[in-house]
């Protein structure tokens, strides 16, 4: 058994991702002893942003999403997720 470094108390969830950016995760958590979990209620982070659409495009994506009765908002998402993954960003 190897000697782990404690894991650092951290102040905000940045502070750790910054942290596990740059450090070895296997030099603080015996990876052998990890247990798979499943986490049904896990939602990604979010964050609003202000999107200026000409009012027409707007429109069509309201009426499209109607159609398909879901939100438009839930319904742009999916478009730019689509395109996203269309164009190699996002795996």
């Amino acid at each position: 058994m190897r000697n782990l470094k404690p894991v650092p108390e951290f102040k905000s969830e940045r502070a750790e991702r910054e942290f596990w950016q740059t450090h070895d995760s296997t030099e603080y958590i015996d990876w052998s002893k990890a247990k798979r979990r499943v986490l049904p209620n896990l939602k990604p982070t979010c964050q609003s942003i202000s999107l200026r659409l000409p009012v027409t495009m707007l429109d069509k994506l309201r009426i499209l999403a109607n159609k398909k009765d879901v939100p438009y908002q839930s319904l742009l998402k999916t478009f730019l997720s689509d395109r996203l993954k269309q164009e190699s960003l996002v795996h």
